[in-house]
């Protein structure tokens, strides 16, 4: 295996420093998802195209076994400006690369290179490039123009690259390791008034800060400290000019939680909460809240084997088998609420964390990733 991937490491460089340069967005992955099915079929593995507009499978089959797993890899961008200065930085104004999917799909095209090539497995392997998980779940759109009915499977993995993690290191947990992500939209409308004189008006703007205060106690004094979750404003608009009280204010925001029984309690409190404070000052109230991801849940057999692999591939010491969840949140939850499977996190090293201007992808880890997808599926399928 080391020679074989030590061979084509020069190729996976540059494979994903050109995916880098040309970063599209959620649902426009046109040139990358060409790309991945022109080396798909330059391998020698089946190609399909189109599920969720830009999603591609590749199956690979070697010896007489119908057993089937699936490995699976985020292919889009995030609309930030670059600001690294690299050699390879984005050519596209608004979007980059920020949060390493362009070295997720190198690492997979490495692997389906070398299974191809060796073809060391009796069973189906299913590669995944999966388009839109930046905010617009695409993996649930694939999933619903009937992914696992086409194209069925026992198991399904991802991996995601982490900063601030060891370099190489690799990181796992039975149960949710990302959270549910939830956003919401309260509009307070009051009524509008010159600002010599509120008395005339109903001022939504105290009423907003009201709000935004209140909505932090929901975790403090709802949740059961126990258990974990945020809730966060994180826009707050209204008002035109300096001395008129505007008609109404908006407030958006998101939450966070790990089970299903908190996210309904934010979900029904925030609620609560807006109408009541409106009400008390005279004003309404309209609340939206919009069910995003649910919470990337592995369970027990996968994260063993994926860990086995791992300390196989890195040594004991480099694996974590029950790291702390983040609040972060995944669309690969959609796919591990239809198959068991397991989420690993890998160590980038140090650096700046995703969806910042100046992140990017550590080169040194792409043998890593490949080997890691190469030996999963050789242990899966031996």
């Amino acid at each position: 295996m080391t020679d074989l991937f030590a061979a084509m490491h020069a190729d996976l460089v540059a494979w994903r420093r050109d995916f880098h340069r040309h970063p599209e967005l959620a649902f426009q992955e046109e040139r990358t998802s060409a790309l991945v099915a022109e080396r798909l079929d330059s391998f020698g593995v089946d190609v399909h195209r189109g599920l969720a507009r830009t999603g591609v499978v590749g199956t690979l089959r070697a010896g007489r076994s119908e057993r089937a797993i699936a490995l699976r890899a985020d292919m889009d961008a995030l609309p930030i400006q670059e600001r690294t200065g690299l050699p390879y930085r984005s050519t596209r104004e608004g979007a980059m690369h920020a949060c390493g999917h362009d070295g997720h799909t190198t690492m997979l095209l490495g692997a389906a290179r070398y299974l191809a090539a060796t073809r060391k497995f009796d069973g189906i392997v299913r590669f995944i490039f999966q388009p839109a998980e930046e905010n617009e779940g695409g993996g649930r759109v694939m999933i619903a123009e009937g992914l696992f009915e086409q194209f069925p499977v026992e198991r399904v993995y991802g991996l995601h690259n982490f900063p601030g993690l060891p370099e190489g290191a690799f990181a796992m947990r039975v149960g949710p390791i990302f959270a549910a992500f939830d956003k919401f939209e309260i509009v307070v409308h009051g009524r509008g008034a010159h600002a010599a004189l509120p008395q005339l008006g109903i001022d939504p703007v105290p009423i907003a800060a009201e709000l935004v205060t209140a909505l932090q106690t929901i975790v403090a004094r709802r949740v059961d400290p126990i258990e974990s979750a945020v809730v966060s404003a994180t826009q707050i608009h209204g008002g035109d000019t300096w001395n008129v009280i505007p008609e109404e204010v908006t407030i958006r925001g998101c939450t966070r939680s790990f089970v299903p029984e908190v996210q309904d309690l934010l979900e029904a409190t925030l609620g609560q909460l807006a109408h009541r404070i409106c009400e008390a000052h005279g004003a309404e109230a309209d609340v939206t809240y919009t069910r995003g991801y649910p919470p990337t849940v592995n369970t027990a057999a996968e994260v063993d084997i994926a860990a086995g692999v791992a300390e196989r591939l890195v040594g004991a010491a480099k694996v974590d088998r029950d790291v702390r969840p983040t609040m972060g949140s995944e669309d690969f939850a959609f796919m591990l609420e239809r198959k068991p499977g397991c989420y690993v996190l890998l160590g980038a090293g140090p650096g700046p964390m995703c969806h910042h201007p100046k992140y990017d992808f550590n080169d040194a880890i792409l043998l890593v990733g490949a080997r890691y997808w190469a030996s999963l599926a050789e242990t899966e399928l031996a």
